[in-house]
């Protein structure tokens, strides 16, 4: 990296701020324990509605003890604790979640309310507290959308025990004390009791993908990261395309939301009792499959598939999403959102911008010198390509699940998903070699297409691991919002 982009980084990172008045004392409000509040999120696109549901009490607080109020202003949704005596903002942080993305699903749209189970995890405070949760308008604006006092001393707060004999913890990574260091649970999921070992080599295996790639090679004296290893009575997950259903510990499923990639959990209580075996403050789920999938949600948890062939890129991925908040780039693939980024409003996301304002562009300061906003990079062929494929891709997955529902053999099956890994790996490295011979490669701008929409929205640079498939590395612009987290968690 050039001396100029370097200083550029660390001009963009020292002025990002991250408090807004005085820094709270930790040890005025709060004690070296964790506080999980759970509660209900109910609804559909028109409304939502919050429930209380159990508070638990457990292990330290893995967070920052200096940096309390969150003041990045990303994600759909915050966490504000107040001190109730003195009606002090104590705590905050934002975050997204499954039922945010649910609310834009073709199904919420059509009134189908659902349930989901969503957790709060706050330092341990020592007196009453007001705990409010707030929401985004269409302007993107905070809205308080529940709040309720909690007492600490209830005695009906739950003191969670992690003595579960089932479940076995691995030190994959120890910096120190974490306090100090951004803590990454990594959950094994469709793993047997038979395949622990093979999750010990998994988890080292993808420990060392990521203190390879930067900005987190760079920053490794920042991290701990431990594995969590629940054995599933069955190995795999679900595919409910193929007809497929599996007994695992965190019920993860593909075709999400009816996504056919998208593989999330929505036992958020299953989850979070197996990461409270070790101190946290991020999770990744490792599945235990060999077909492509996962999914991130910011500040809730990310998952990926083990063993297939873009492993390294979408253990990756996935985290930028859950970890720093990043946005998919991407435009060209199927997606189970309908106006996910609304037209006319600027996105919280660091990495996309609908441009409302070419002069005040929220990465201006890593701008490649005399760049023309928007960037006008070659996309009309690039679309064309890669739609081409996409709707081939579509096919031939189609194909497969057919072949699979239909009983067909093991034979058959594995020949038609040879010829789709065959395939998808040739488009991308096809992509690749178009989008590096750009005469923007390596260039900062606005690049139009990002953010599932080809049109109205942009992304910084001509290529990124948030904007295609392969090995590479995140832009300047997703760089330097990681170590914007990592050194928020890490202080």
């Amino acid at each position: 990296m050039s001396l100029f982009n370097i200083t550029a980084m660390i001009f963009l990172i020292m002025s990002f701020p991250f408090y807004a008045g005085t820094p709270v004392k930790f040890d005025d409000y709060f004690i070296d324990k964790t506080m999980r509040i759970d509660y209900y999120h109910t609804g559909d696109a028109a409304g939502e509605l919050i429930a209380l549901d159990q508070i638990y009490r457990y292990g330290i607080w893995a967070g920052s003890r200096t940096n309390l109020i969150d003041n990045f202003n990303n994600g759909r949704y915050y966490i504000k604790i107040y001190d109730a005596a003195s009606g002090s903002l104590i705590f905050s942080k934002g975050f997204d979640s499954y039922f945010g993305e649910y609310q834009t699903s073709a199904s919420a749209l059509k009134g189908i309310k659902k349930t989901y189970s969503e957790s709060a995890l706050i330092p341990y405070p020592k007196t009453k507290i007001k705990f409010v949760l707030e929401r985004r308008n269409r302007e993107n604006k905070m809205e308080e959308n529940f709040s309720s006092v909690i007492d600490p001393d209830d005695i009906g707060i739950i003191s969670e025990s992690t003595n579960d004999k089932s479940v076995k913890t691995v030190k994959s990574y120890i910096s120190g004390d974490p306090h100090t260091k951004v803590d990454i649970a990594v959950l094994a999921e469709g793993y047997t009791s038979v395949e622990e070992n093979k999750f010990k080599s998994d988890l080292k295996r993808f420990t060392n993908i990521f203190l390879s790639q930067e900005p987190y090679k760079s920053y490794k004296d920042r991290f701990n990261i431990y594995g969590v290893f629940k054995p599933s009575a069955e190995s795999g997950v679900d595919i409910p395309t193929h007809g497929i259903y599996k007994n695992t510990a965190l019920s993860c499923t593909f075709n999400s939301l009816g996504s056919e990639r998208y593989l999330l959990t929505e036992d958020n209580k299953a989850m979070r009792s197996i990461a409270a075996n070790v101190p946290y403050d991020a999770i990744y789920i490792m599945v235990n499959h060999n077909r492509y999938g996962g999914g991130g949600i910011y500040n809730l948890y990310c998952t990926f598939t083990a063993d297939n062939q873009w492993h390294e890129y979408l253990f990756l991925h996935e985290f930028g999403h859950s970890f720093a908040g990043l946005a998919d780039e991407y435009y060209t693939s199927d997606v189970a959102y309908n106006d996910f980024y609304p037209k006319g409003i600027e996105p919280v996301e660091p990495n996309i911008t609908a441009l409302l304002d070419n002069k005040n562009l929220k990465w201006k300061d890593l701008l490649t010198p005399g760049i023309e906003v928007p960037t006008p990079w070659e996309k009309e062929d690039y679309d064309r390509q890669d739609y081409e494929w996409q709707k081939y891709r579509r096919e031939l997955n189609n194909k497969i699940a057919d072949a699979k529902r239909g009983g067909a053999t093991k034979a058959v099956v594995k020949k038609l998903e040879d010829e789709y890994n065959a395939q998808d790996r040739e488009h991308s490295l096809a992509m690749d070699k178009y989008l590096t011979s750009s005469k923007f490669w390596g260039k900062v701008g606005a690049y139009q297409g990002a953010g599932y929409s080809s049109k109205g929205l942009y992304r910084p640079m001509i290529d990124c691991i948030m904007f295609s498939k392969g090995k590479k590395p995140f832009c300047k612009v997703c760089e330097a919002a990681i170590i914007r987290m990592i050194n928020f968690y890490s202080e």
